[in-house]
């Protein structure tokens, strides 16, 4: 495929990345000439000096030629004209990154696809969907489901000395005799492992496993983890649009508190959020937080416009007894930093936005595709073809990809964790967790 980026910002920037280890063609537009650079010394893309928005530059970048047009400058109107503009001149797609959520919620009224837009994605909304799902089970700091729960991904901590700590997989197998989960991915010092026989549990290492439902109680008491009370109070820092949308979409289930500096805002706030407390202060000042019931609190939320501010309360708040923290950064090389820092998840739009938009670049049957926080790795849900190569041998024998493993399989309703001498039938659902350089290869075992 010929893809077009506008903007090669972090969003761009990422999007590019994981696109580069596609046989693409890719172009990346910008205006400055220094983000571009970095850009090209850092990934296999073309690049194109100018405005997106301008006729020239797009014909340079060869838009009538692209198969997709992504448009993630940090200009809403710059991204909607960019699309609108390369459709004209024979874009066969194009998605803009928009902050104006009405312009999702009215987009049939409005019809952005005959202007020329065919998808929008908010990054706020999508931090907001992020949040909620985080939300699950306090206990563990990520969660994804496939297929209404017939199996989850979950991310965990090693912060007890036993049974793991010290062991390889090969030798705590004994501890999950009837295969309910498979550990499928190990987060140590910034570097993503995909664990084999000898590969050793260490303390501080954040473990990611797929499991049944069954096998997600095993995974807890094996880590030393107990299943949380439900979350029933939550406390939001930052009232901008994440912490807006994040306190409308959660007030219906929760009991959500705000906290917004801004005396103004905070007015605001109040008038537009009827299920939400909203308090006016400063979330750093430790004697609010607790005035405001920190230490009765089952989640704190810090969406500020500053990372440092959002790590540093969510530490105050896990000081303070809090179950379940997560604090929105902007730097992504913070992302890496969560388990070792002790914030439960650190989340950023741009990474959740380009991950997003990664999914519509997908070529085989993939039904469904998450970006694990922290992870150099993709979680990708596929559905089996009738002559697809997976389904010809069993899964030792398959030559699988070493930067691959295939976490769980879904047949006729029901839930399978894989082992060697498996073999997927057609219509099978396949939940694989790969790194992104190996994607294109995984792929070709489904087609």
């Amino acid at each position: 495929m010929k893809i077009i980026i506008a903007g090669a910002g972090d969003v761009g920037f990422h999007l590019g990345k994981l696109l580069a280890h596609e046989d693409h063609d890719i172009t990346l537009i910008d205006t400055d000439e220094e983000s571009l650079n970095h850009a090209a010394n850092h990934i296999d893309v073309a690049t194109v000096k100018g405005s997106s928005t301008s006729f020239s530059v797009l014909e340079e970048a060869k838009v009538s030629k692209s198969d997709m047009l992504i448009s993630v400058t940090s200009s809403e109107e710059t991204n909607l004209i960019t699309a609108m503009v390369a459709k004209r001149l024979g874009a066969k797609r194009t998605i803009a990154r928009i902050n104006n959520s009405e312009l999702l919620h009215s987009r049939d009224i409005l019809d952005m696809r005959r202007m020329g837009v065919d998808e929008m994605i908010s990054p706020q909304l999508l931090a907001t969907k992020e949040i909620k799902r985080l939300l699950k089970e306090a206990a563990i700091t990520d969660t994804f489901e496939f297929e209404k729960g017939l199996l989850s991904l979950i991310g965990i901590t090693i912060d007890e000395e036993k049974p793991l700590c010290g062991k390889t997989l090969e030798e705590t197998t004994y501890l999950n005799k009837d295969f309910k989960f498979l550990t499928v991915a190990i987060l140590r010092n910034d570097e993503t492992l995909i664990p084999r026989g000898d590969t050793r549990f260490q303390l501080g290492d954040h473990v990611y496993y797929i499991a049944k439902p069954e096998g997600v109680e095993s995974v807890l008491q094996l880590t030393g983890k107990k299943l949380s009370k439900k979350i029933k109070r939550l406390i939001i820092l930052g009232g901008g649009k994440v912490g807006f949308y994040a306190a409308r979409s959660l007030s219906h289930k929760y009991n959500v508190v705000l906290i917004e500096k801004d005396r103004d805002k905070a007015i605001e706030l109040a008038e537009e959020l009827p299920n939400t407390l909203v308090i006016h202060g400063d979330g750093r000042n430790v004697d609010l937080l607790e005035e405001e019931g920190i230490d009765t609190a089952d989640a704190f939320i810090a969406v500020t416009g500053d990372s440092e501010t959002n790590i540093i309360t969510s530490l105050v708040a896990k000081k303070h007894g809090v179950q379940k923290t997560i604090a929105l950064v902007e730097n992504m090389d913070y992302i890496h930093l969560s388990q070792n820092m002790g914030v439960d998840t650190l989340i950023n739009k741009k990474l959740i936005a380009a991950s997003f938009i990664f999914r519509y670049i997908r070529r085989g049957e993939i039904i469904s595709l998450t970006n694990v926080h922290g992870v150099d790795a993709e979680v990708l849900e596929f559905v089996v073809n009738e002559n697809s190569p997976v389904t010809k041998k069993e899964l030792k024998d398959l030559g699988f990809p070493k930067s691959a493993i295939i976490g769980g399989a879904i047949r006729k309703g029901k839930a399978y964790i894989p082992k060697g001498d498996f073999q997927f039938e057609p219509y099978d659902r396949a939940v694989v967790l790969t790194r992104p350089e190996c994607i294109s290869k995984v792929e070709a075992f489904f087609r």
